[in-house]
């Protein structure tokens, strides 16, 4: 496992980043068409937020 080390505004601006990305990805999901691609765009999101509420949960 990967330990990255991040000052509390980083923690704050990877959260950003984060929430926008699951924003288009939560849109992009409802405009595919392809079932296959969905799920994989589903999975990518639940490991986005997983990231994020860890994030969260460390520096609470």
């Amino acid at each position: 496992m990967t330990h990255l080390e991040l000052s509390e505004a980083e923690v704050e601006a990877l959260g950003e980043v984060f929430e926008t990305y699951l924003s288009d990805l939560r849109m992009e999901i409802v405009a595919t068409d392809r079932a296959e691609f969905r799920e994989g765009l589903k999975t990518r999101k639940e490991l986005i937020l997983s990231m994020l509420e860890r994030m969260q949960a460390g520096h609470a």
